[in-house]
Parts: C-alpha cells; structure tokens; sequence
C-alpha cells in the first residue's frame, strides 16, 4: 500500500483559539509550530477546510487564510484530488525542536526568565566568545545629565532651534541624488569642510579625500583595531587610559601592552621593550583620564618609533577643542611626515555623543582600504546627519557653537574649582586644568577612593574612580592607582554649586 493511503489523519483537538485576536494567524501558528515540533509528521493529512472550521467553531475563510499561509511557506502540501498534507521536510534535531523557539517572540523583551541554556557558546567560535566576554562595554542607561559626569559637554546649549530648522529644510526637498548609496567615506560636502576646519583652527594639512565619516570615535578605534592589527599583534595603550579603545585592540586579537603616563604623557621609551608591537593609541591633547599634555619632546620620540618600527599611531582628538588659555594645540598628526598617524575626531563633546558623528583623518595610502572595508560593513552613513551637519558647519553655527562651548566649560570649571571641598581626608590637591571637560584629582588609597565614591553617591553625586582606568595586569600597588575622576561640563553653574555643597555634607564628619 502506498504511504498516502495509509497517512493518518490530523486531530484538531487541543488547539484553542482567543476570540479576541485574529483567529487566521493564531491557526496559522498552532499548525505550523506542530509541524516544526514533529507532532505534525511528514504526509498527514489535514482536515478539510470545512471540516477543520466546523471542528474549531471558527469561519471557513480564516482556515483557508491559515492554509494559504502555510502553502506559502512550504509547511503543507495539496495533492490533486486527494486533500491537503504536510510536506515532505528534513527532521529536526530533538534538542533544538524542544529547546528553542522558532517563532518570533510577542513580547517586547529580548531576556527571558525560563532561558536555561548558553547558546552563545554553541554558535560563537570559542576564541571570540572568549575576547567579547573579557573586553564588551557596559550598558548605559539613559539619564539627564548631573554632576559630575565624565564625557558629557552642555547638552544644554546646543542650538537644536538652529538644527531642526536646517533638519526640515533637507527632508523638505531633498536632492534625489542624495537618498540612494552614497560613497562609503561619507559625504563628500561634510568631508571637505571637516578638512578646512581642521587646516584653520588646528593646523593639521589633510583634504577631504583623507577623511572617512564615521559612527562616533569608538567605530573609528575599531575600524582601526581590524583593519591594521593582526591576531597576537602587539599595542601599547596609555595606563591609565580609555579602556575602550583597549578593548577594542583586544577583541582583533591583538595583545595589549599598558604603558605608563607621568607628567610629559606616555612615558615613549617603554614602547622600544614591546615585543612585536604594531600600533600605538594615544590622547596627547588632553589624556583621558590623567588630563596632562603629551610633550613636544614625547610626540617626537613617539613618531621616531612609529617610523623605525614601520608601526602606526592612533591619536584620539576626542576634546580637543576645550583649551583655556591660547589656541587649541596643533595635532600630533600636523607633525607627522611619514604617514603613521591615523587621527580621530568626533561631533560627539561639541554637539552631544548621541548624535554619533566622528570622522578618521588618515594618510593617504590608507583611505582606499578603509573605505572599501566600511562599505562592507554599513555601506555608507545615513545621509541626514551628515548633510545637516555639513550646513551647520558652512552657515558659521559650529564655530560659534564651539566659541559658546568653550567659554562655557571655563566657567564650569572655575565654578567647581572654586567651590572644592576643603581638606577632605585622604584627598589630593586639586589640578591645574588647562584644557578638556574633566579632572583628576589623586586619593592616598583604594579603599578611600571607595569611600568618597559611595558617599558621593549617597547624595545624587557621580565621580568616577581612577582605579577603574588601569588594565587588570598592571604592575602597581592598587592604592597607587586611586584617585576621582570628574567631569564639569554637564551641568551649570547653579548645579554644581548645589552639588558641591552636597558633597562636603557627605564627606566632612
């Protein structure tokens, strides 16, 4: 006897419907997680239409939508004359047809409490799932801006009047030849202002054909991080520094080597004891987090190593706009003569990090690789923001913006200079700040650092500490690496001074 004259028939029982919502789709469900399951085999036949509507007291026209669905996607099968059965489909493995679902989930969270099993670790290749689980980033959570936040500039006086009204005027008519794909680099308007800005106001000779626009300065330390390191390459990062920017060398597969900063910046000689060591990622304007000045006779020595070693340079701009007293200072990529620096700029500490706006200015034998590589990844940027920002720019609100930023983080800073609580035990003295939107100020110890932290906390005040910016391998007593790490840019002066005077309750007994 053939196998379809001896297929059993499929018994509808036990499938409930919610009257409430749409009967088609739940039935379309139920059936095809059956056959997904197994208690729907290959070659049962299912009801009639009629009959399958009689039997769930629902309209023949929602069983045969239901139908046609499944018929769409290949679950079942009509045979001429004969009724309609499920397909011939390969036999899914048990463990994944009990242990996972293969629908989409209708609620609106992405973690789910009866998840009992890692699958990251059955999909992932070992080596990477190693790397991301050591060097992934935390999550922040939104919030409004307080005290004394690091990393954030006046939210508060960003003209979004101004950005709105040029917003609308670029979705109110746009150029046709913009909304299709565009080069990978970036907008070629934004690219050519970005390299007059910075030939101006910094001193750094670049064209627009050297700049790549990217999603904020952490994807331009990763597209460096992948395009120039190999596995087991060495890189000498700053101790204490940006750990993100060491993550990011670290999940390439390179070995991060911390080098230390004294009062000159990172401490050159240390890189010639580097096995291998391919790049260099530094902040020589303002390093984050100790705020001192890479020295002219450090950046010499920097670039002299790059050189011999044929190695690269990535210098992190990433405030550079904020100094205090004179000009900005000139890159270290204006004194780059060999094509080793890659220089990384950002949008994100004049306008707001949100906005994900940076840029890699690069020597020239590089652009081509790095622009094919995006293009691979995102194709190319969203036009939007990068055509709003090029107008920002060209109409003259992004220098008198940044001229408003600038007098305004001064006055930030002298507000909280001014108001410091006065000989706090175990405390440091504090700084001169000369340039960017944050300072350091030194603690005689860990647990004091810890301390001064919670107490901080305790009355809605957020310090960052020191500790926290040292690689885990560091060889250096852990109360040698404590201190507070604050920024004063994010809120006015009227809020830091009520802050100020929350913290020296708390800290004074």
């Amino acid at each position: 006897m053939s196998e379809r004259s001896v297929a059993l028939p499929f018994d509808p029982t036990g499938i409930v419907l919610d009257r409430r919502q749409g009967l088609s789709r739940q039935l379309y469900q139920a059936l095809r997680q059956r056959v997904l399951d197994g208690r729907l085999g290959s070659g049962t036949r299912l009801p009639a239409t009629r009959d399958m509507a009689a039997a769930l007291a629902v309209s023949r026209n929602s069983v045969v939508r239901a139908y046609d669905q499944l018929y769409a996607e290949g679950y079942i099968e009509s045979r001429v004359g004969d009724g309609t059965y499920v397909s011939q489909l390969p036999k899914l493995s048990t463990k994944l047809s009990t242990g996972l679902s293969l629908g989409f989930s209708t609620g609106l969270s992405t973690k789910t409490g009866d998840c009992t099993e890692d699958l990251s670790s059955k999909v992932i290749h070992t080596d990477v799932l190693e790397r991301l689980e050591n060097n992934h980033l935390s999550v922040h959570e939104p919030r409004a801006p307080r005290a004394f936040q690091v990393g954030i500039p006046a939210f508060d006086l960003f003209p979004f009047e101004v950005w709105a009204k040029l917003q609308a005027g670029f979705w109110r008519n746009p150029d046709p030849a913009s909304l299709g794909y565009g080069d990978p680099a970036g907008e070629p308007l934004l690219r050519e202002l970005i390299a007059t800005y910075l030939r101006r106001s910094r001193g750094l000779s670049c064209v627009a054909e050297q700049i790549v626009i990217t999603c904020g300065a952490q994807q331009a330390i990763s597209l460096c991080a992948q395009l120039l390191l190999a596995p087991g390459d060495g890189v000498a990062v700053e101790n204490p520094g940006y750990r993100a920017a060491g993550k990011a060398f670290a999940m390439a597969g390179a070995k991060v080597h911390g080098v230390g900063v004294d009062l000159d910046g990172l401490q050159c000689a240390a890189l010639a004891q580097l096995p291998n060591c391919r790049l260099s990622y530094v902040t020589p304007a303002h390093q984050y987090p100790t705020g001192v000045t890479l020295s002219l006779a450090r950046r010499l020595e920097l670039l002299a190593w790059a050189e011999r070693n044929d190695s690269w340079i990535i210098e992190d701009d990433y405030d550079g706009e904020y100094r205090y007293s004179g000009a900005p200072l000139a890159p270290l990529a204006a004194l780059d003569r060999s094509g080793r620096v890659l220089y990384v700029g950002t949008f994100g500490k004049v306008a707001f990090p949100a906005l994900r706006l940076g840029y890699l200015v690069l020597p020239a034998r590089l652009v081509e690789a790095f622009s094919r590589f995006r293009a691979l990844a995102v194709r190319h940027s969203e036009v939007g923001t990068q055509a709003v920002m090029a107008q920002f720019m060209a109409k003259g609100h992004f220098q008198r913006h940044i001229r408003r930023m600038r007098r305004a983080a001064l006055s930030r800073r002298n507000a909280l200079l001014a108001g410091w609580p006065k000989a706090v035990a175990g405390l440091g003295a504090l700084p001169e700040v000369a340039a960017g939107l944050h300072l350091k100020i030194d603690v005689d110890s860990q647990a004091r650092e810890r301390e001064l932290i919670a107490r901080a906390a305790a009355v809605g005040v957020e310090l960052n500490a020191l500790s926290d910016y040292w690689l885990p391998d560091t060889p250096l007593p852990v109360d040698k690496r404590a201190g507070l790490v604050l920024g004063f840019a994010a809120v006015n002066e009227a809020a830091i001074a009520q802050a100020l005077a929350r913290l020296a309750g708390a800290w004074v007994d």
